[in-house]
């Protein structure tokens, strides 16, 4: 197995996670803000609110892989990262403020080596401490991701927008299928992929 071949693919992980919520997001930013707050079925009643509990879930977990890798203590107070539980109104502030997390996800993922990725991350939660190392912690934040956009899939095909197709990030022969979309986020497929890009 070549050295580093797992961190390599969680790093791309995080690149797939920014460019999937690209195309959603640029997607609900096309919607009124009435469809965007209307009640909808879901785990969350809505676009509005299934969008935000993504984001702050990132900022709670991502805070605390960036800390780990600082070496700092757990966050005193991670609950304030779901305070208020909707941060942004509209699905323009929403869309930029997920760009600036998974940036910071794609930094994070990026500096990783994998001799790096059994190391412990502690969370600090009411009354007890989570603690699961770095693997374990990017693989549940991807999840997680998955899990809700695939909710915000849904919701958009009761909407006057179309869902956008997103599972054309991993096979080399569509990269002509993202090529607009990495123009728009700067990125090449050589950035994510290497010297093997298209083996």
């Amino acid at each position: 197995m070549t050295a580093n071949r797992l961190s390599r693919h969680l790093r791309a992980a995080a690149y797939n996670n920014a460019w999937a919520n690209h195309r959603l997001l640029r997607a609900c930013a096309q919607l009124s803000q009435e469809n965007f707050e209307a009640g909808r079925t879901g785990f969350f009643p809505s676009l509005k609110a299934t969008l935000n509990h993504i984001l702050t879930v990132d900022w709670f977990y991502i805070d605390a892989l960036e800390r780990n890798l600082r070496g700092e203590p757990p966050h005193p107070d991670y609950q304030s990262f779901f305070r208020p539980e909707q941060p942004f109104a509209s699905a323009a502030e929403l869309r930029a403020a997920q760009r600036a997390s998974d940036q910071r996800l794609i930094d994070y993922a990026s500096n990783l080596t994998d001799d790096m990725l059994d190391e412990i991350v502690v969370i600090q939660r009411i009354g007890h401490e989570q603690r699961d190392t770095r693997e374990r912690l990017l693989a549940h934040v991807y999840q997680h991701q998955i899990h809700h956009r695939g909710q915000v899939h849904n919701m958009l095909s009761a909407t006057p927008v179309a869902p956008p197709q997103l599972d054309e990030f991993y096979a080399a022969g569509e990269a002509p299928l993202r090529t607009q979309d990495f123009i728009e986020l700067g990125w090449t497929e050589e950035q994510i992929w290497g010297i093997d890009n298209g083996r």
